[in-house]
């Protein structure tokens, strides 16, 4: 049961970035716990998903366990508390490391009973000026914290000091988090993967008069089939109208003939996340206006993608799409060229808005929505430009447009929602599409349809 992480190199050499940045700034004391477990009903939890920030420093997924950090006089130690062996309590939840092994395996310098806590932080945070913390991004802590430095207070009049400072410790992290290691693209690349699979799967089940839930198992079915933990957030299978409701995950209407269906899901693997749309017909065949407006997303989606490269800037993307997808607008009649005026006009007033109207990507990694600053880090003010993009950044490029039933809008399109979502990885040379080989364009979606219709 007792194995070495696949990157134990990695976490150790994070946690020394981190303690490196904390000397920068005077030293002091970190604390990073993982999340806690929640009771779903009765003596029953929800299953247990640890911390992204702790993960990210230790690769360890028990729960009960802290990370603590110290910088003190040039010396860097790094701490795990964590469960201590329990043959009893393994028994009914399954194999604990224990402290001992824990230290060894995950490359800490020490590691001691969760128990222990209580009683030795005082200590640690003893004559230390700055305390980095996440204060209220783990109110499970936040109490015991506030102990802690009431002990040490305590003890001022035998000249003991308190952390005087609490300086957030997520910017630091989230700055690190952005740009992902080859491990880490390895593990997207994985969860990619099999996120696509999962939505061929989903386009070669599709069948009119089905239950969008029973897609949604298919997706399911392809996540543990291809060894992925969990999906990476609700899954969206929304068919006809449904799908232009950008968070719609009741997943139980009945899909009809002629309607599109819009699936957006990945899968966690290696708790590195996945997040693929894919937007297809349920029949297997677009309509005329249901290809017209697809392959408009389709081409606001490359437009999009052809700003994709290090030294542009993040929004740089989505302004791209944003043009092409109001140009298709007034083309198509879906925004009236006499009442907006042309394609610079209804930018200006966001009269675009009215059918696409959110952005067009976000960072992806440990968490589907990622941290990591969209604006330059390095600078002031509510007026921040854009950060550029760099290697090692992880990115979806998303448009999508959404009609719903509305006076002069043409009646071809009403109910009709479509968005195309893709994985990038921001490369050297430009971008790396993680879900390329998931099918996207009106041929090759129709043709995979298609052969599964004949072959069942």
């Amino acid at each position: 049961m007792s194995t070495v992480p696949a990157n134990l190199h990695g976490y150790q050499q994070r946690r020394q970035a981190l303690m490196t940045q904390m000397e920068q700034r005077g030293g002091g004391v970190a604390i990073i716990p993982t999340a806690r477990e929640w009771i779903r009903n009765n003596d029953n939890h929800f299953p247990f998903r640890h911390d992204s920030y702790f993960y990210y420093l230790s690769g360890f997924c028990e729960p009960e366990a802290v990370i603590v950090l110290t910088v003190r006089h040039g010396r860097q130690q790094s701490l795990l508390f964590c469960r201590e062996k329990n043959p009893d309590h393994e028994i009914w939840d399954g194999y604990r490391y224990g402290p001992h092994a824990a230290q060894e395996l995950f490359g800490f310098d020490h590691a001691y009973p969760i128990a222990d806590l209580d009683a030795c932080m005082p200590d640690i945070l003893s004559d230390t000026p700055y305390l980095f913390y996440s204060s209220g991004n783990t109110p499970h802590l936040d109490p015991s914290l506030q102990q802690w430095l009431q002990a040490v207070r305590e003890r001022s009049r035998s000249g003991v000091l308190a952390p005087h400072t609490v300086i957030d410790i997520r910017p630091l992290l989230n700055e690190m988090r952005l740009f992902k290691d080859t491990h880490e693209v390895a593990l997207m690349q994985r969860a990619a993967t099999i996120s696509g699979q999962a939505h061929l799967r989903a386009m070669q089940h599709a069948r009119p008069g089905q239950f969008e839930y029973e897609l949604e198992a298919e997706l399911l079915h392809t996540f543990r089939r291809h060894g992925a933990q969990s999906p990476a957030y609700g899954a969206i299978v929304a068919s006809g109208a449904n799908a232009c409701v950008l968070h719609y995950q009741n997943n139980q209407s009945q899909i009809r003939d002629g309607e599109l269906l819009l699936i957006d899901a990945g899968c966690e693997f290696d708790s590195y996340a996945a997040d693929i749309t894919r937007t297809f017909p349920a029949n297997g065949r677009f309509s005329k206006a249901q290809q017209t407006l697809y392959e408009l997303v389709l081409a606001a989606q490359q437009a999009a993608l052809d700003c994709v490269r290090p030294g542009v800037r993040y929004m740089d993307g989505h302004h791209a799409a944003v043009r092409v997808l109001t140009q298709g607008m007034l083309d198509t009649g879906l925004l009236n060229k006499n009442q907006v005026g042309d394609v610079d006009d209804a930018i200006a007033s966001q009269a675009y808005r009215q059918f696409y109207m959110h952005g067009t990507g976000h960072w992806l990694g440990l968490d589907v929505h990622d941290v990591g600053q969209y604006r330059e880090p390095d600078q002031q003010g509510d007026e921040r430009p854009y950060r550029h993009l760099e290697p090692g950044m992880v990115m979806t490029i998303e448009p999508g447009l959404y009609v719903r039933p509305a006076e002069g809008v043409p009646e071809i399109y009403w109910n009709t929602g479509i968005r195309i979502e893709d994985d990038i990885l921001i490369t050297p040379e430009g971008y790396l599409n993680l879900t390329r080989d998931t099918p996207k364009t009106v041929a090759e979606i129709e043709s995979e349809m298609r052969q599964h219709t004949m072959c069942s």
